[in-house]
This record gives structure tokens, C-alpha cells and sequence, in this order.
């Protein structure tokens, strides 16, 4: 799709008039809008983004840089994926995903908060960054110091995890959230990579195939990278 973006006083409007999300294939973040955006069953066309190439078009649309960053069919331009989900929980309600008491919401926000701060710091975001992102941006190789220190902070994370989904319907409670979502993001992209022993977390596993089997995720289950090619049960749906 060609299309292009200007500046109308504070908002920015395309010449496509169709919803957008800039977005990555292996970014957690943009996994989980992807996910989202699916789920409420809502159109999109989504454009890779590299960010590290900091194009100054991009860059004019969310001056932090990265991806995820939803572009509206008016114009409004919603970046970073905490703040695309609360916008879409408020604008397209139909089908709520934080839950209906501020107990609910509550658990939700901090189960999300969870893997987007301590989990993405400690495992996703060293292991994305190490054996991905160093590869396309072309800065060397892998530390393997960093991938030992990932692999010792990803057992006690995924311990807590297993535990959330072994005592509980979904990872924040009854109802499916935007705690999966999020979770879901962050998984998807380690399983995508290969690094995910599933047999020490099977209450884990069991959740993942039950999110895996959703429709809206098909599409992740499609994606590739160049240079990368994921293990042969990545598109399984039982493992």
C-alpha cells in the first residue's frame, strides 16, 4: 500500500484511510496489538517498521522511536502498546479484555506490567535483542554472557508464570485479558526463537496452545525473518 502522512495541526492523517499499526514481527509489544486488534475483530494493514533505521517519517509519528504505533483510519496517532491497549479498550468496547471491577483491572494492568517491565528487562528483551536484533542491525554477534544471564533469570520468571496458569483460568484471573495478550507477545516471540523448554512449564504450555488456537492468532503463526527460521512445532497448535 502506498500511502503517505502530513502534519494537520496536531494530529496526522493518511491518504489511505485505512487503520494502521507500524509494527515488528519478533517485538512483544507489537505482537500483543496485533493480538488485540485481531481479537476485537478489527481491520488493519500492517507495515513493518525498522526502527533502528530511525527514519525521520517515523520518527515525526512517535519520537520515542519504536514500534508498535497504531495510525487510525481519522488520523489519531496511538504509539507504545500499553497505551494502543487502553485506547482500544476505550473505543471498542464490544469486546472488553481488562475486566469489569477494579479488582479485575486492577490484576490485569499488573500482570501486564509484569512481563513488559521485569520479564521483557531480564528474559524476551535480552533474548530478542542478542539473537535477533543484533543479527539485522548488523551489531556482531550474540554475548553469550548475556544469553547465560537470560537463561538464569528466564527459570524463576517462568516458574511464577506456570504458577499463574495453573491456579487460575487465565493468567489473570476467570476471564481471557489483556494479560494474555501480553503475555502471549512476549512468549510467542521466545517460541518463535526457540527458547522455551515447554516440558518445565506444562500449565504454561497448556495455556499457550489454548491461546495459539484462537483465531486472531494465526497470523503470528505465519510470520518469518529472514536469517531465521523458528522450530518445526511453532505452528502447532497441540506441540
Amino acid at each position: 500500500m502506498l500511502f503517505s502522512l502530513w502534519r494537520w495541526g496536531r494530529q496526522w492523517h493518511k491518504s489511505s484511510g485505512m487503520r494502521t499499526l507500524f509494527h515488528f514481527p519478533l517485538s512483544p509489544a507489537s505482537r500483543t496489538v496485533r493480538l488485540v486488534l485481531a481479537e476485537k475483530r478489527l481491520p488493519f494493514e500492517a507495515i513493518i517498521e525498522r526502527a533502528w533505521e530511525h527514519r525521520p517519517e517515523f520518527l515525526a509519528m512517535n519520537p520515542a522511536g519504536d514500534v508498535p504505533v497504531l495510525v487510525e483510519d481519522n488520523g489519531l496517532i496511538v504509539p507504545d502498546s500499553y497505551v494502543i491497549c487502553e485506547y482500544l479498550e476505550e473505543a471498542y468496547s464490544d469486546t472488553p479484555l481488562l475486566g469489569r471491577t477494579l479488582a479485575e483491572r486492577v490484576e490485569v494492568r499488573r500482570v501486564m506490567a509484569w512481563f513488559d517491565t521485569l520479564f521483557a528487562r531480564e528474559v524476551s528483551g535480552r533474548f530478542i535483542d542478542e539473537r535477533v536484533m543484533k543479527r539485522l542491525s548488523g551489531r556482531g554477534n550474540p554475548d553469550g554472557t548475556a544469553l547465560r544471564e537470560a537463561y538464569a533469570a528466564m527459570r524463576p520468571l517462568m516458574k511464577y508464570v506456570n504458577d499463574l496458569a495453573e491456579n487460575r483460568n487465565w493468567l489473570a484471573g476467570n476471564f481471557l485479558s489483556l494479560a494474555d495478550f501480553t503475555a502471549a507477545g512476549h512468549l510467542s516471540c521466545l517460541d518463535f526463537i526457540g527458547d522455551i523448554d515447554w516440558s518445565k512449564v506444562p500449565a504454561v504450555r497448556d495455556w499457550y496452545a489454548r491461546m495459539k488456537s484462537r483465531p486472531c492468532f494465526r497470523p503470528l503463526l505465519a510470520d518469518r525473518v529472514s536469517g531465521i527460521t523458528p522450530p518445526e512445532y511453532y505452528t502447532n497448535l497441540d506441540f
